[in-house]
């Protein structure tokens, strides 16, 4: 196993050294716009913010790999809900992620890019203060897609993403899924 590992980092660091001259490092920033599906939510979007960075690898020159690391906060109101039972009223939850996406960037032109790929979140905080009935209400992960398109302007990238969530996220007794929805906006900076 051992040897297989190493065999491994030797083979990636060997494909990013030829690729060199094809790998470059973001540092991002921008806008997310929430919402949870589920009886217990109210259906609208709210407005939380992801940090973080990317690193592109170039395969081709209309193909690169795009894994990426962020911080992103997810806001919703919850209505009729395991927060508060038996009640009515609407709280805001607040959740914090680590998100881990793994994206493939496909250049329809020379300032347009196509992105797709899959996104693994951990919850890395949730708001205790308005969870105390329900703490235990939401799972550790998530599990998403995500599609979008970037501007790609010399160092400074703009980009929309849409990015659905796959898994239900509850951990709480209920009768249905919680899903999440999420729009993204944002800036990338060519830090290398």
């Amino acid at each position: 196993m051992k040897k297989s590992i190493l065999m491994f980092c030797l083979l990636a660091t060997s494909a990013i050294t030829v690729n060199a001259q094809k790998l470059h490092v973001y540092a991002k920033a921008g806008a997310n716009f929430t919402k949870i599906d589920g009886k217990e939510f109210n259906d609208e979007y709210k407005t939380g913010f992801h940090v973080g960075g990317a690193v592109e690898i170039g395969i081709s020159k209309s193909i690169s790999l795009q894994p990426e690391l962020y911080y992103s906060e997810l806001k919703t109101i919850s209505i009729n809900s395991v927060i508060t039972p038996g009640f009515n009223v609407n709280n805001e939850v607040k959740l914090n992620y680590l998100s881990i996406p793994l994206l493939l960037k496909i250049n329809a032109t020379k300032v347009l890019s196509l992105h797709v790929g899959p996104e693994y979140s951990i919850l890395v905080n949730n708001d205790e203060d308005l969870l105390t009935n329900g703490k235990e209400a939401f799972k550790s992960g998530n599990f998403s897609m995500i599609g979008g398109v970037q501007i790609n302007l010399s160092n400074i990238n703009i980009y929309g993403r849409y990015n659905v969530g796959l898994s239900s996220i509850e951990d709480a007794p209920s009768t249905d899924k919680w899903k999440s929805q999420q729009i993204q906006e944002g800036i990338a900076l060519k830090v290398l």
